[in-house]
């Protein structure tokens, strides 16, 4: 007689959400070194290497952001910035009221008046899981450096989606080329220039 076969018993996998505090803690190991993870909403995303373009393109920013905004704001530059208890995307850039020495304290800083993304291999989850986890943090002007196509794509106007979602997406995207110029919401009178934004 055949032996009988029986079916094996049914288990129910589960996703291991990580939590910012989790997130710090493996890092501060060392256990990420050479690599580039953030964290989105309980998930790690691996970045990959940092090409070349996507560098030069930090470096300008940098010297743009500083200009447009002055001494009385502090520019983040790839350093946490903890939306939620499971998101910390490492913006490029997170751009926060109040001068470096006045925002150096015992913790990240929970929310910024501008950030912006480089975006070249990231760039599908720049617009979307990003572009979400920004407005439903509450973030009112997310700037998304193209560089492939050489353009800013600009988030505002964060609206909730329909209830029940439990999110938040941005109702106004502008696209500015690299000829124009934008100004931040949170200094409308500074003024970037598109082109001084790309390498």
């Amino acid at each position: 007689m055949p032996p009988v076969l029986t079916s094996p018993k049914r288990t129910t996998a589960t996703i291991l959400k990580w939590t910012v505090a989790d997130f710090h803690r493996v890092g501060a190991t060392g256990a990420f070194d050479g690599r580039r993870p953030v964290l989105l909403q309980g998930v790690l995303w691996e970045q990959g290497m940092m090409n070349p373009p996507h560098a030069n393109c930090v470096l300008l920013a940098t010297d743009a952001l500083r200009a447009a905004f002055g001494p009385n704001w502090t520019l983040r530059i790839q350093l946490p910035l903890v939306l939620s208890l499971d998101s910390d995307p490492l913006p490029d850039f997170a751009v926060v009221p109040g001068t470096v020495r006045a925002n150096v304290g015992a913790s990240h800083p929970k929310t910024a008046a501008l950030v912006v993304e480089v975006s070249d291999t990231t760039f599908d989850i720049d617009v979307t899981i990003k572009a979400e986890l920004y407005a439903t943090t509450g973030i009112a002007d997310y700037w998304v450096v193209d560089v492939d196509n050489r353009q800013l794509l600009v988030f505002r106007d964060p609206v909730p989606l329909p209830a029940g979602l439990g999110a938040t997406a941005y109702q106004t995207r502008l696209t500015f080329a690299e000829t124009d110029t934008v100004a931040p919401l949170a200094l409308p009178s500074a003024a970037v220039r598109v082109a001084d934004l790309l390498p």
